[in-house]
């Protein structure tokens, strides 16, 4: 009797618990996921953050989530260094980010101001605090896990190692230039897998999703740190939401280390579209690129009347009054027309590629000759005539301009705020500096450390292979075979003649901080040069003192730039 009836108590218990574990599953519902990457504070275009707002409200069981770069970009973000950003990213209500290489564009200050105004968490598994080359405590949280719909879903935020020269290696460094915090990537990317499956496997024992929140790309350029190398040198991934290389991926299967299948998504960039991740009870994951038409018309269905008529929908209002009030505060603030122009400045081809970062554009050649003119008047440095300008083709923002001229329109072409400095350096040294800069060409790459000149001229042979060697870092540390970049010319101020570099020669070089002294995409070769003059002039102010050099040429009262007619520029640059 005591056995059947112990076998009977037995009996309910499983039967309970099955019952329970039926129950748990038949509680699943299907849970949605937003996500935004790369918006760069493009805050102003047709999608943005208050649509997305609405969209969300019409959803059950959502989440929103951003994969980085979102408070660097335009005047929207850089004039108050991204508060406004945030306070808007706070109105939606995003339930988690992770940090993006330009989170750390105000410096390391700017990027802890950023993540202590936020509302929502930061999560990151590879960025941590360093001492003595030693890696300590992760900076943030490297997973966050949500409990809704009946689901337990954890993203694992993931860095580009990338942040160290696409930013600015100084900012991760002390004031005696030794690294304070590290981002773990690895010259062949195992510091970073590793780094991400510990992430992954510690999430794993508290979610039944695992989802990726990483900034890392596609890009070949980024390589071993991208997202797909990541996911096929990891396991456990059932998703991953990725950022950096501004890549349209509405759904991509990619095979994880055990040829497990894990679903690939990126939004592109600007806020050109809103990705929506749809978890369904049984765990499946789907994917897709919402548009502003997408998006609208799923409102509209929520509104029968205004379609009937045509109209809006309403527009959220704790949303929007946020952003529209910043928008019209800047737009005062910057919109004074300066000049005009009756070229259009680009640096794209008719494909959508950046060409500002492979070659020459009159973007390019305009850039670096406001740099040029800013040291070549005696009013701002007297005794050290300047020889040559660089300027940075990551530098250079902007889509095609023309007609009208404000400080808007400068602030939107230099997004960052560097600041233009002066410096003397050897021939060697800009030699060096103009072969980092032209690794990329010929291969496809982007490079955002692509050098435009002004003051100079010179030659890229893409039949040598490029020799320059890096740190793990990406930092520069020389060249062990033949150089790419020859017939490099300096003009004479006297002649106005150009002349052979001399590599043993001293030479007066303007540019911004962000490459001659903060190490910036990794130019280390310009350390140990003369300090003539820094601090001079803020890179958007350096643009409008520019434009304003020009004469009144049409009677309007505005100064007129010209000498800038083609795209492809005048020829400073020769691609063999």
């Amino acid at each position: 009797m005591k056995k059947l009836l112990s076998l009977l108590l037995a009996l309910a218990m499983v039967l309970s618990l099955g019952a329970a574990a039926f129950a748990d599953e038949a509680e699943a519902e299907t849970v949605t996921v937003l996500y935004t990457n790369d918006v760069h504070t493009y805050i102003d275009k047709d999608l943005n953050y208050t649509l997305a707002a609405m969209y969300r409200d019409t959803l059950d069981n959502v989440l929103i989530v951003d994969a980085g770069d979102h408070i660097q970009g335009t005047a929207y973000g850089s004039m108050d260094k991204g508060r406004h950003i945030i306070d808007l990213m706070n109105a939606v209500g995003y339930d988690v980010a992770t940090l993006g290489n330009h989170e750390f564009d105000y410096g390391m200050e700017g990027c802890m101001n950023a993540i202590e105004w936020a509302e929502f968490p930061y999560i990151s598994c590879n960025f941590y605090h360093e001492a003595d080359g030693v890696k300590g405590e992760n900076v943030l949280d490297p997973y966050k896990v949500f409990e809704i719909g009946g689901q337990k879903i954890a993203f694992v935020g993931i860095t580009t190692p990338e942040s160290f020269t696409k930013s600015t290696p100084a900012y991760f460094q002390d004031e005696n230039g030794n690294y304070i915090y590290g981002i773990a990537g690895g010259e062949d990317g195992s510091d970073l897998y590793a780094t991400v499956q510990e992430a992954i496997d510690a999430a794993s024992a508290e979610a039944d999703i695992i989802i990726g929140l990483g900034h890392l790309g596609v890009d070949p350029a980024s390589k071993p740190w991208t997202s797909e190398e990541v996911i096929a040198n990891t396991t456990g991934f059932d998703a991953f939401i990725d950022g950096h290389s501004h890549t349209e991926v509405p759904m991509e299967e990619v095979a994880d280390k055990d040829g497990n299948t894990v679903i690939l998504t990126q939004t592109g960039s600007y806020f050109n579209n809103l990705g929506q991740m749809t978890i369904a009870p049984d765990g499946t994951i789907e994917t897709g690129l919402l548009t502003m038409t997408d998006v609208k018309a799923a409102l509209f269905d929520k509104e029968d009347a205004a379609l009937r008529a045509g109209e809006e929908p309403e527009l959220e209002a704790g949303v929007y009054d946020v952003q529209s009030a910043w928008i019209g505060q800047v737009n005062d603030e910057l919109g004074q027309v300066i000049g005009t122009t009756e070229d259009v400045l680009d640096n794209y081809d008719a494909d959508g590629n950046r060409l500002v970062r492979s070659q020459e554009t009159n973007s390019g050649d305009f850039a670096a000759d406001a740099l040029y003119y800013l040291f070549d008047q005696t009013s701002v440095v007297d005794g050290y005539p300047v020889d040559m300008a660089i300027m940075n083709g990551g530098g250079i923002r902007n889509e095609a301009l023309t007609g009208e001229i404000s400080y808007l329109t400068c602030k939107n072409m230099h997004t960052f705020g560097n600041v233009a400095c002066f410096i003397q350096v050897t021939g060697q040294q800009i030699l060096d500096a103009l072969e980092f800069g032209a690794r990329g060409v010929g291969t496809g790459e982007e490079i955002g450390g692509f050098l435009h000149v002004s003051g100079a001229k010179y030659t890229i042979d893409t039949s040598i292979e490029s020799s320059v060697t890096m740190d793990e870092k990406g930092v520069f540390t020389g060249v062990t075979g033949d150089y790419r970049v020859k017939d490099v010319q300096i003009r004479n101020h006297e002649t106005g003649e150009y002349e052979p570099l001399d590599v043993n020669a001293t030479y007066n070089l303007a540019g911004y901080n962000y490459t001659l002294r903060d190490l910036g995409d990794g130019f280390s070769m310009f350390q140990g040069g003369v300090n003539i003059l820094d601090y001079v002039m803020e890179d958007y102010m350096v643009l409008a003192n520019y434009v304003q050099s020009f004469e009144d040429t049409d009677g309007d009262g505005l100064p007129n730039v010209s000498g800038y007619p083609d795209v492809n520029g005048e020829g400073r640059i020769t691609i063999e």
